[in-house]
């Protein structure tokens, strides 16, 4: 036979307790789907991070070690043609674009580094050289934002030295009428994760083989 008090129903005790027993239940099954649910869009944006990394590096490695020794106008201090100007902020250089950017041809590829309120942003910008001289056209395209939102970047040169030995890295490229032999993009997100080192060979510097082009 049943007890009178377990007839009568459950106590105010147990009531309390069952309850916080499933408010504990419920706190540590919402606990458990937000720490998932983080862990998800965290590593989604990591993927996300990785393959926009992977990319403009590939696009960064493309054009620049396809810079190809075309004059794209003339300096008038040397007298001599311009076919390739780089310091830590900025380069030019001429290197056929692919078809997806445009007409294709040799184009004045000009990668610039820029200040942004979010911090630097690196821009791409493409003008089409014809006979040594670059064609704006009618209506100029807007730059091409590669990445933005960097806490710092650099760019770096490498040509050979007096000896005919590769030279140290310089910041700027003062022979303008030569390819350097190699250049180095440095570039680092806000967050202070430094992108992968992108140390790019141009296989068509070869005005140190026998004199400028």
């Amino acid at each position: 036979m049943p007890s009178p008090r377990r007839a009568a129903g459950f106590t105010l005790i147990e009531v309390i307790l069952a309850t916080t027993l499933l408010a504990a239940g419920l706190a540590l099954a919402f606990a458990t789907l937000r720490a998932s649910t983080a862990t998800a869009q965290r590593g989604e944006q990591i993927a996300q991070r990785n393959e926009h990394l992977r990319a403009v590096e590939l696009f960064l490695r493309r054009r620049v070690g396809g810079a190809r020794a075309v004059m794209f106008g003339m300096n008038n201090d040397t007298a001599l043609p311009r076919r390739f100007e780089g310091d830590r902020t900025s380069m030019r250089f001429v290197a056929d674009l692919p078809d997806y950017l445009g007409r294709g041809g040799p184009y004045m590829h000009e990668l610039t580094l820029v200040d942004a309120p979010d911090g630097e942003r690196l821009e791409a910008t493409f003008t089409l050289v014809l006979a040594g001289e670059t064609i704006p056209e009618p209506q100029p395209r807007p730059p091409e934002v590669l990445a933005s939102k960097l806490q710092s970047a650099r760019f770096r040169y490498r040509g050979l030295d007096a000896e005919g030995k590769l030279g140290d890295w310089q910041d700027e490229w003062t022979t303008g009428d030569r390819l350097p032999l190699q250049v180095e993009i440095a570039l680092q997100d806000a967050d202070g994760r430094a992108w992968p080192p992108m140390i790019i060979a141009l296989p068509l510097a070869g005005g140190y083989a026998g004199g400028s082009l």
